[in-house]
């Protein structure tokens, strides 16, 4: 049973795209997922977004964001923001869970005085670091 409110901003068939993001909460604002859309960062069932293009519940959004995809499938249409608890249940989130970070190599480090490093100590630092 959905709270009265919720209702009301509930839409019966579709709704935008760039809305239904800011609605849920996977955008800070309606123009950042506006701009999302533009820049080709937002997929609906593996199409690019436009931001009037309209999403109905079964429908899978893809959102790539700093390197990483997050995948939603809609539940329910809805326009206006409401909470997080709210939103969770007009959506199912379905994004595998990130990577584990790998370690940095130690940094080179070269005794004072040594100068700069010749061809050959760049290309063994270049092979150190995995860039060979």
């Amino acid at each position: 049973m959905l709270p009265p409110r919720l209702v009301a901003m509930e839409t019966s068939g579709s709704v935008r795209v760039d809305s239904w993001l800011w609605a849920v909460r996977l955008a800070k604002t309606r123009s950042a997922a506006t701009t999302g859309c533009k820049g080709g960062h937002v997929r609906v069932n593996g199409d690019r977004a436009k931001p009037a293009q309209h999403v109905k519940p079964g429908d899978e959004v893809r959102i790539k964001r700093s390197g990483y995809e997050r995948i939603v499938t809609v539940t329910k249409p809805i326009v206006k923001r409401v909470s997080a608890a709210v939103a969770a249940e007009c959506l199912i989130d379905s994004t595998p869970p990130r990577p584990a970070k790998t370690e940095a190599p130690a940094a080179v480090v070269r005794d004072p005085g040594t100068g700069r490093p010749t061809k050959r100590d760049r290309r063994a630092i270049e092979k150190l670091r995995g860039r060979i």
